[in-house]
């Protein structure tokens, strides 16, 4: 990282990204240890409502409202990022708030799935069943992609964006998207 840096991540922003990264590992990794899985999978919904209420009430940077943009900026950041030419987001660009918006959702849903299937309700419902395997499988098939448009964010904007989200500071630039 070369250039004046500005504090972006706080602690907290980064403690649940992380606690997101090691649990869905750790969530894979136990899938055959019952209560293991459960813990785990407890600890990383504890984080992701953490998350989203941090999302509401947090810095500046780990405010929804300070990132996540409407279809037609979506669009346009699209637009400009295949000429080669997208903004530089202090915090996160546009495609990065969706992809924070999806994997959010997907861990909630596998949580609270996960948490229903240890209830009497729903123990052995199929659908609750399905719809845990379904979203962590989804979730799955998105964490390369999200690892990919870091790498490729990181390397267009010459910004590592992985030690970003380990020091909390980012590249401070005088245009900004």
């Amino acid at each position: 990282m070369t250039g004046p840096v500005r504090r972006v991540w706080d602690p907290l922003v980064r403690l649940a990204h992380w606690t997101f990264v090691f649990g869905c590992a750790a969530a894979f990794l136990t899938q055959d240890m019952r209560t293991a899985h459960k813990v785990v999978g407890y600890v990383v919904l504890a984080a992701v409502l953490v998350r989203i209420v941090w999302g509401f009430v947090g810095s500046h940077h780990a405010r929804f409202a300070s990132f996540v943009r409407g279809p037609r900026e979506v669009l346009a950041y699209v637009r400009a990022m295949v000429r080669g030419a997208e903004p530089y987001y202090e915090g996160h660009n546009p495609l990065g708030a969706l992809m924070i918006l999806a994997l959010l959702l997907l861990l909630l849903v596998i949580g609270v799935s996960g948490w229903m299937l240890t209830l009497d309700a729903f123990w052995g419902e199929e659908w609750v069943e399905e719809l845990h395997a379904t979203s962590a499988n989804l979730l799955l098939g998105l964490v390369p992609v999200h690892v990919a448009g870091v790498i490729f964010a990181s390397l267009r904007h010459r910004d590592n964006l992985v030690w970003a989200m380990i020091t909390g500071n980012k590249l401070q630039r005088a245009e900004q998207g």
